[in-house]
């Protein structure tokens, strides 16, 4: 039976050091591979010449630097790509590419489908199967910047990254801390904190948790002004509602600088959260928090209930926010013409939540 080989893209700095150690090499060495690995983005150990003949022809032998396969590129006419990726286990990701003219954003996906059931989300709609690993997540970061680096277009590399992709990023916790960690790495990225953000649907122990381990910018979807309503569209707040959110977030903003904002993220649904009575129980809720209010346009995906709210609805919602003191901006939707816009990334899940045959089966009952 062959001994499968290693890949390097699934080690931290210390354990690609560790593993050096085994091969009884220096950890300098485990550090020059990995400024060839993430910041040159080479795969071919003969090419990494400051290291041993003999190290290399070893990394030749028995590793490997592996990132997902790309199964399909699709450009969006607004510039934005979205590319599926296809895992070793042959289920399918998506991730997306969003160039501007002063920062290139890459949205990240963290799990094959969703454990999470947010009812306005494509997503959630395809199951959940496993959690990413810590290769499979820092692998899409590696691989955009090398598929930037051979297009002919003048497009700027991968400098943000959102957290944004399909999953909930906080029930892959070690493996999206450890991912983050080496894009902030300055020998492997090299981002700004304020570059690297993580999107939670609020899973509160998670988020007390990350304000120990690692500084990166902290968005929070919140999508309703009280539980009762929150309860519908974001189910986990059953377990952990707005209140003790909340306060995770203030947690999170404790000791930072006062330049530090919470962003919460809050889709725009017709005739369900888009009133301008709720806009004032937002407001009052967020009274006195660090924030700024992200108002997404709804998505529109095959089967959904909802319908997105109309712009003059949106905007007297923003603009009754900021009457309130709460910065609010309406996010400029991309990428809607490939399926890339927020909230509706798919991918190719093999459920295991059985949770499509369920929308499947009161489709039907809908028609009868």
């Amino acid at each position: 039976m062959t001994t499968p080989r290693v890949n390097l893209l699934d080690h931290t700095l210390a354990e690609l050091e560790e593993f050096y150690a085994g091969l009884e090499e220096p950890a300098f060495r485990a550090r020059q591979t990995w400024k060839w690995m993430h910041q040159h983005g080479v795969s071919d150990f003969s090419e990494m010449t400051n290291l041993s003949k003999k190290l290399r022809q070893y990394l030749t032998d028995h590793c490997t630097i592996e990132a997902p396969e790309i199964v399909l590129e699709q450009p969006s006419e607004d510039g934005t790509r979205k590319w599926l990726l296809r895992l070793a286990d042959q289920q399918c990701i998506e991730m997306v590419f969003i160039p501007e003219r002063e920062r290139g954003t890459l949205c990240v996906s963290s799990q094959v489908g969703c454990a999470l059931d947010c009812t306005f989300c494509s997503t959630a709609r395809q199951g959940f199967n496993r959690n990413l690993s810590l290769a499979e997540i820092i692998g899409q970061v590696w691989l955009a910047n090398n598929q930037l680096r051979k297009s002919k277009d003048d497009i700027r590399p991968v400098t943000n990254v959102v957290m944004m992709g399909m999953g909930e990023p906080m029930a892959n916790y070690n493996n999206v801390v450890n991912a983050m960690r080496i894009m902030l790495d300055d020998n492997a990225y090299g981002m700004s904190r304020r570059r690297v953000t993580l999107s939670t649907s609020g899973i509160v122990p998670a988020m007390y948790r990350l304000a120990d381990d690692i500084e990166v910018a902290l968005a929070v979807s919140l999508h309703a002004p009280n539980d009762e309503l929150r309860n519908q569209l974001v189910p986990i707040n059953k377990k952990y509602p707005i209140a003790d959110l909340l306060d995770a977030c203030r947690n999170y903003l404790k000791g930072k600088s006062q330049r530090e904002r919470i962003t919460f993220e809050y889709v725009m649904l017709a005739g369900v959260n888009d009133s301008l009575a709720q806009a004032d129980e937002l407001a009052a809720l967020l009274e006195g928090l660090p924030c700024k209010v992200n108002l997404i346009p709804f998505n529109i995906f095959p089967g959904t209930k909802y319908t997105c709210s109309s712009r003059n609805a949106i905007f007297r919602f923003r603009d009754r926010m900021m009457s309130l003191g709460v910065n609010t901006i309406m996010r400029k939707t991309r990428g809607d013409d490939i399926d890339a816009a927020c909230g509706q990334l798919a991918g190719q899940v093999n459920d295991r939540s059985r949770r499509e045959l369920r929308f499947a089966k009161l489709e039907m009952e809908a028609t009868l």
